[in-house]
């Protein structure tokens, strides 16, 4: 029998590269191996953790589903859904919110990074108990693995805990999942912020032109101590450094040991690494810009996945029904 893997994303519009190398390439990989069953949720609900703001959510959704299948997910194998069209998230999120503590929702270490980086003065009880809402996300369809970025492993342990205690309470109903992290599983933002993200306008999409890539990376932090060309460098802090060894392999070595010497320049490194960029993500731009034609065609895939979702999401909260001798 195929393991689950449920993966998901706010619908944030166009995907950065962060999303790219921290989640989105594990879902391919997973995707193309016989034993995984894939499922991708575009987690809607979510958005209201951090922002009112509603009006952008179909479009952004739509936008993010098409940088998906252009990166290669392909949902005749792995469905594609609103996480607001399946009403089963909510009531497993209902049920999943009595077994766990706020004392243990506090201590999650991510949300207090949201807090600090977005500058939320005063916490919803909705923001709080999102990674009960994630569990419910996960547990509905019995994932038993999530393809996640490191800042998401203590969500996954909260899934794990919330599934042990209704286990415990009503019967073996789900599996404790488990995270799938990469190499790659946090991309720094070009502001030298540990992580990437549009929010704080430091990110580079999937979809950037070479033009916009060479101006973004020429702004891009690199060792301070590096001020001219034949200034010897460290590239172990220089985070232009941290995309060449994921979109430069093949140079790898000469950008390390000619930025150690100073015979390779911040600038010339840094346009280097946008023309790299650039050739890794152009397939991905050609058949964003096709897809793009089509905005009628990525809401039929849309609906056609919720249908599949909807099929397992209710057998799931059928066999929670009877655990719980609701009838």
């Amino acid at each position: 029998m195929k393991k689950i893997v449920l993966s998901g994303m706010r619908p944030t519009g166009r995907l950065h590269i962060g999303h790219y190398v921290g989640a989105l390439e594990n879902w391919i990989n997973l995707q193309n191996q016989d034993q995984y069953q894939n499922y991708h949720l575009i987690a809607d609900y979510h958005v209201l953790t951090t922002s009112l703001d509603t009006s952008n959510i179909e479009n952004d959704s739509i936008e993010m589903a098409i940088d998906w299948i252009a990166s290669g997910i392909d949902p005749e194998k792995s469905p594609i859904f609103r996480q607001s069209q399946i009403k089963e998230h909510t009531e497993l999120h209902l049920i999943f919110s009595m077994l766990i503590t706020t004392s243990r929702l506090e201590r999650n270490p991510t949300v207090k990074e949201q807090v600090r980086d977005l500058k939320i003065e005063n916490i919803t009880y909705g923001h709080l108990g999102y990674p009960v809402l994630q569990a419910a996300d996960i547990l509905l369809y019995k994932g038993n693995y999530v393809p996640v970025g490191e800042d998401q492993v203590p969500h996954i342990e909260i899934t794990r805990e919330i599934a042990r205690k209704f286990n415990q309470t009503w019967g073996e109903v789900f599996p404790e999942p488990e995270p799938i992290l990469t190499q790659f599983a946090r991309l720094p933002g070009i502001d030298g912020n540990a992580k990437m993200s549009k929010s704080l306008n430091n990110a580079i999409l999937i979809s950037d032109e070479l033009e916009v890539l060479k101006q973004k990376l020429r702004k891009a932090v690199t060792d301070p101590q590096k001020i001219r060309k034949n200034d010897p460098g460290r590239p172990e802090i220089c985070l232009v450094f941290t995309y060449h060894k994921k979109f430069n392999a093949d140079e790898v070595q000469d950008i390390e040991s000619g930025c150690r010497s100073g015979s390779l320049g911040c600038v010339e490194c840094k346009l280097k690494c946008a023309e790299k960029i650039a050739d890794f993500f152009e397939p991905v731009r050609n058949k964003r810009k096709e897809l793009e034609e089509k905005p009628e065609f990525i809401k039929e895939i849309l609906i056609n996945g919720e249908a599949r979702a909807r099929q397992v999401a209710q057998a799931t909260m059928k066999e929670v029904h009877e655990k719980m001798k609701f009838g």
